[in-house]
Order: C-alpha cells, then structure tokens, then sequence
C-alpha cells in the first residue's frame, strides 16, 4: 500500500504528535521514509511552530500514522 503512495503528498504523525507533511521519494522494509518539500508542525507551549525542510528520513520506529 505505502508503495503505492511514492510522489505523492503525504501526512505523518509521528509518536512525539509531530505532524510531517511532504512528499514521499522511498521507503525501506522498516518503514524508514525519506520525504522532501518537507512541512514539519509540532504544538509548543507558546503556540504551534512549523518549520519547512528540503529533505527529512523518518524512524519507521517513530510513526505513529
């Protein structure tokens, strides 16, 4: 299934309830996924902050959705 989604925009949650939304380039048996155009937003004490990367590889371990 994840397969299928390759160059396509996707949306994560990972266990520390960031959500990483990017474009998906591969992934390995572990689920380890290497993303790019990367928008990363986590909830802070003073509000949300978000932060825009080029390229993220994600812990298969770490995703929750």
């Amino acid at each position: 299934l994840v397969d299928k989604c390759i160059g396509s925009r996707i949306h994560i949650i990972m266990k520390n309830d960031k959500e990483i939304v990017g474009t998906l380039l591969g992934f390995d048996d572990f689920v380890n996924m290497l993303l790019e155009d990367v928008t990363e937003s986590e909830a802070t004490p003073e509000g949300r902050r978000v932060t825009k990367l080029d390229m993220i590889l994600l812990n298969g371990n770490n995703i929750t959705m």
